[in-house]
């Protein structure tokens, strides 16, 4: 038996378009070994963060939560040198800020460019297109940190904004989608009918393009989530973003494991609350992009 199957549906014309593709036993083993492994990792780092210190070194280790979650979390909130609820609050207004900004400026920009014609669009996206071969954070680390001391702004929250409020990727993954998921008979339409170029955003674009805005937006905040680099940079120690909390926890409580699980499990939380929450979203943009490609 082979690892797919092809079944016909009972009506409709034999074709490659009417078939229905079925998983046979070799490719759910697989994925389910795949998830498994994938799955594994994280399951554990939230069973080892209800674990008291002891237990994690139990051999063999426990592969079952414990009861002491609450306790574990009150000890990270109040450890020395992190300051992680600071870093986690931080860490969600700078994400979900960026992540509004990229989505709304890419959106508004791809429309602009796939299906708006004006002077000069190509040399535009173009000069879009080279900002992302070119490793701008590195290179621009030292002038940048100027521009913050400049003003005034080293040591706050909106230093670490202001430079992602913009992302270029975003802004050609928009105009590709934008150019495949609108006809462009659509907008000719509204327009006849008296639309105006915001309306025809409004009411024909955006709902047209909402799984590629789902996958823009996961994208963006999972990125501005785990920066490092820069905020490590621009920040101070008692104003950090989670990323650099754990680095301190990790710096100041080494050798307190289930605290670095209970700090790591708390960081990763969020990320799995957005995909619940868009995960529907997100795969039909996948699913759309797969099929178009």
């Amino acid at each position: 038996m082979t690892a797919i199957q092809s079944r016909r549906r009972p009506a409709g014309p034999a074709s490659a378009a009417n078939r229905i593709w079925d998983a046979g036993p070799l490719t759910k083993v697989v994925l389910t070994f795949a998830l498994v492994l994938s799955a594994f990792p994280i399951y554990y780092m939230f069973v080892m963060a209800t674990r008291s210190n002891d237990e994690a070194l139990d051999t063999p280790p426990p592969l079952l939560p414990g009861g002491n979650l609450g306790d574990n979390v009150n000890r990270l909130l109040e450890a020395e040198q992190a300051y992680f609820a600071t870093g986690l609050i931080n860490s969600i207004i700078i994400s979900t800020t960026v992540t509004v900004s990229v989505v709304l400026i890419s959106t508004l920009a791809g429309f602009a460019f796939a299906k708006l014609k004006f002077r000069g669009s190509k040399i535009l996206l173009g000069s879009i297109l080279l900002t992302m071969m070119v490793p701008l954070q590195q290179m621009g680390i030292v002038p940048l940190y100027e521009m913050m001391v400049t003003l005034g702004w080293t040591g706050q929250i909106q230093a670490v904004i202001l430079p992602f409020l913009v992302n270029g990727f975003g802004v050609f993954m928009m105009t590709q989608y934008t150019s495949q998921a609108v006809p462009d008979e659509l907008v000719e339409a509204a327009r006849v009918d008296g639309a105006s170029t915001m309306r025809i955003y409004a009411n024909v674009i955006l709902p047209a393009v909402r799984p590629g805005m789902a996958v823009l937006a996961l994208l963006t905040f999972m990125q501005n989530w785990n920066e490092f680099l820069w905020p490590s940079i621009v920040l101070n120690p008692d104003n950090p973003v989670v990323q650099t909390s754990i680095a301190a926890l990790n710096q100041a409580h080494g050798t307190d494991y289930v605290m670095l699980f209970t700090g790591t499990a708390a960081s990763v939380l969020p990320l799995v609350i957005v995909f619940v929450a868009f995960g529907r979203q997100i795969v039909g943009g996948l699913m759309e992009g797969a099929v178009k490609a």
